[in-house]
């Protein structure tokens, strides 16, 4: 069954769509079947991923609690629910509805046995759209990035999380922290990097995202890192966080095992 997994930060700006986009692409590259959901109404995983209208989107799966053939299979790419401005809208078509935080999570559990990973893509509010997320996920993965504004935003995040657990989903665990727009020419990038670890500890993934032009170019051509720039910092960095990443999925494994 696949593991379902909210990028999540309730922080804007800070790496989470390039993120979803690319290390999903990454893991399909390793022959993982991936799944990719846009549940932000800004779209921003759906265009960078060359996906502008269609027919249905994760407004009609929140609505119906059902996937409805919002799915978009794509050869080589990771699937895609994607959004659309109509999801602008949908938290207050939500909150009349019954079981409104777990829309999300009844319209995967039809289809989490066809895929390795569900990747969620979250808006950076604490709305009913990440709750559905947070309520669908069986962890979170939290992309930071190298400031100091972002250390002032753990405290919030965390208590996002531990309200969730309390309230919604008490199985919700953080699968991992990814440090993104790295320069390991300034030296404030040290010392954060040193204060996350001190509070992650083992969480803290040891592969980080560059501040990488190819990175930022790459959604306004409606591509990820690897279709765009296969040789770029960007591209290298997401390959080797996926190989990363499946490390620990099979530790984790042998350790339940």
């Amino acid at each position: 069954m696949g593991e379902i997994i909210a990028i999540a930060n309730q922080k804007g700006g800070v790496g989470k769509t390039t993120t979803s986009v690319n290390l999903a692409k990454a893991l399909v590259l390793r022959r993982k079947k991936v799944l990719l959901i846009d549940i932000d109404p800004q779209a921003n995983c759906s265009s960078g991923m060359g996906i502008e209208n269609t027919q249905t989107s994760i407004y009609d799966v929140l609505i119906s609690g059902s996937m409805n053939g919002a799915v978009i299979a794509k050869e080589h790419f990771p699937d895609i629910v994607p959004s659309t401005r109509d999801l602008t809208g949908a938290e207050i078509e939500l909150v009349g509805l019954e079981n409104r935080e777990y829309r999300l999570k009844k319209a995967l559990g039809a289809i989490r046995g066809n895929y390795d990973f569900i990747f969620i893509d979250c808006p950076p509010s604490l709305g009913l759209l990440t709750i559905n997320a947070l309520s669908a996920a069986d962890s979170i993965l939290i992309p930071l990035q190298c400031e100091f504004y972002a250390l002032e935003g753990l405290g919030k995040l965390l208590s996002t999380l531990k309200y969730v657990r309390d309230a919604f989903n008490e199985h919700l665990h953080i699968k991992g922290v990814i440090l993104t727009m790295y320069d390991s020419r300034l030296n404030l990038t040290s010392q954060i990097t040193d204060e996350i670890k001190k509070f992650f500890g083992e969480n803290l993934f040891s592969t980080v995202i560059p501040r990488n032009v190819r990175l930022a170019e790459a959604p306004s051509f409606g591509k990820d890192i690897f279709e765009y720039d296969k040789n770029s910092a960007g591209a290298e960095s997401y390959m080797k966080l996926s190989g990363e990443f499946l490390s620990r999925e099979k530790k984790n494994e042998q350790q339940k095992g």
